[in-house]
């Protein structure tokens, strides 16, 4: 046997484990106390990472090896996304600091920022709580503007990011960065975008009849039929307003998030109190105001939760949600070598997250693990069904914008893209531009910069959520509450890390290649 690739990828692998987990730590510290010493440390840790995954030399070695006819399927499977992370990488030295100190700036001040009004600093939490309930006009416009304010400070950055990408990207043959993004993210763009299509169809109808129904209240409620972006329950209307469906609000007020993600998954046979011991739940200033699942170093099962929890149903949504990711990252076998210790694509973890999370508007869930009375529940479980199914139409509308925006950015960073952003949110949200104008309002949302090429994950998360749950439904009889359901998870899915293709993972645990119709039919009531 030659023993050539087995030791090219195992000297890399030992080098990338050590390095890897120092930076995912130094990460987490700039996420929870943001500081010059803690950004900096981050900073020089992502840097030299960087530089290990940017070998050339390695790049050269492992294309070799697979194109010597590696037969082995799990030294194949580790060499090719080696590949990946390696081709991602390949730039200058002078390249890879610029790339760095942009995007460790941005992120840094996302962290740190919070917008001020007459005086007072708004954190995300307040700014939600004014678009949710305030009826005075000019205290939301104000608001949701004052919301934009970071987009305004960074957007200059933010395109400077992606004029730097795609030199990167030319320089490796693509056309753009986010061709090449998704490339080596295992997919193809013409399949994406063709299925984005399909659900762009197939949402627009609920979509737009809904939003006739929401517009009319809001123009009622405002004395205005000129509808704007702050008379939106959210900055990005990506979430429907609580007057518009059902609040489940007053069932959480006095409900532990981080009680329920931990029941949830102790009825599955999966145990979070190691991964809730090391986490970070509560608000507190100097601290990232989103949420992550970190999985430190994919051996000691060091994985973390950061949120910013509050009552209410958001966050017990965003706990069960970021519980979802760590219950897989912590199920995953590691007997698997370290570059096969992680689930085979990001949407994969992102749809057992939105499964995890879409349980807050479980009937059954809202019953045998929230506790609340059937008596409470089962006269609305229809409503909760189609308040349900417009906030994951209305997710998957933003996503589009989100999708095709990112399209645009890096197909000419010098467009005017204001004007574009706003083409967008007409095209798929329908909703009209601020009369006056909001400069960088697109570069508002954090993952343009932190994430970039990331967001089309979300929905395809979505869609593998549904497809989950009707296989789940269908072979082990029940989601909430079973302990055959959580087995099915760990065996048929977390288990197998990156040992294949997500395609093939996919149609593996659900016994078909991924499809939108399991979400058209749970968001129209339609049967598959």
């Amino acid at each position: 046997m030659n023993r050539a690739p087995h030791r090219l990828v195992d000297g890399f692998e030992a080098r990338l484990e050590e390095l890897e987990s120092e930076f995912h730590r130094a990460y987490w510290d700039s996420q929870v106390h943001a500081s010059p010493e803690n950004d900096s440390r981050r900073a020089d840790l992502e840097l030299q990472l960087r530089s290990l995954k940017g070998d050339a030399g390695t790049l050269v070695a492992v294309n070799d090896a697979l194109d010597g006819g590696t037969h082995e399927p799990r030294l194949r499977r580790q060499l090719e996304v080696l590949r990946l992370s390696l081709s991602g990488n390949q730039m200058t030295d002078a390249q890879r600091e610029e790339l760095v100190e942009l995007s460790s700036s941005i992120e840094s001040e996302f962290a740190a920022f919070r917008p001020h009004l007459d005086g007072e600093a708004l954190t995300e939490n307040d700014i939600l709580e004014v678009l949710e309930t305030s009826d005075d006009e000019d205290l939301r416009k104000e608001t949701w503007t004052a919301s934009k304010e970071i987009g305004r400070r960074v957007s200059g950055r933010v395109r400077e990011l992606a004029r730097l990408r795609n030199r990167v990207a030319l320089e490796q043959g693509y056309a753009d960065y986010y061709r090449m993004a998704l490339d080596l993210q295992e997919l193809s763009e013409e399949w994406l975008f063709r299925l984005f299509d399909e659900l762009d169809e197939l949402t627009r109808g609920p979509f737009m009849e809904w939003k006739r129904r929401t517009d009319a209240g809001l123009a009622e409620r405002f004395g205005t039929n000129e509808l704007r972006p702050w008379h939106y329950a959210d900055p990005f209307f990506q979430h429907p307003p609580r007057s518009s469906g059902i609040d489940l609000d007053p069932l959480f007020h006095d409900r532990d998030a981080v009680a329920l993600s931990r029941e949830t998954f102790a009825s599955w046979g999966i145990e979070l109190e190691g991964v809730l011991e090391k986490s970070d739940l509560y608000p507190r200033s100097l601290k990232s105001q989103h949420a992550f699942c970190l999985d430190v170093d994919r051996s000691s099962k060091d994985v973390r939760i950061l949120a910013n929890v509050v009552p209410g149903e958001r966050w017990v949504e965003v706990m069960l949600h970021e519980s979802g990711h760590a219950a897989y990252d912590i199920s995953i076998d590691k007997r698997l070598p370290y570059l096969l210790r992680r689930p085979p694509h990001t949407f994969v973890t992102e749809g057992m997250a939105i499964l995890s999370g879409r349980l807050v508007r479980n009937p059954d869930w809202l019953v045998e693990v929230a506790g609340v009375s059937k008596d409470s529940v089962a006269p609305r479980g229809e409503e909760i069904r189609r308040s349900s199914a417009i906030q994951s139409i209305l997710f998957a509308r933003w996503v589009l914008v989100m999708t095709h925006f990112e399209k645009a950015l890096y197909a000419d960073p010098e467009a005017d893209l204001d004007a574009r952003w706003w083409e967008l949110e007409e095209r798929f949200q329908s909703v009209a531009p601020p009369d006056e104008e909001v400069p960088g309002a697109w570069s508002s949302k954090v993952h343009i910069a932190a994430a970039p090429v990331y967001y089309h994950n979300y929905l395809l998360g979505e869609l593998l959520a549904s497809q989950l749950e009707s296989a789940i439904t269908e072979r082990a009889g029940a989601l909430v509450n079973s302990i055959d359901a959580g087995r099915l998870l760990r065996d048929e899915l977390f288990g197998h890390g990156n040992s294949m293709r997500w395609d093939q993972l996919i149609e593996r645990a659900t016994g078909r290649p991924l499809s939108p119709k399991f979400f058209a039919a749970q968001v129209t009531g339609e049967s598959v």
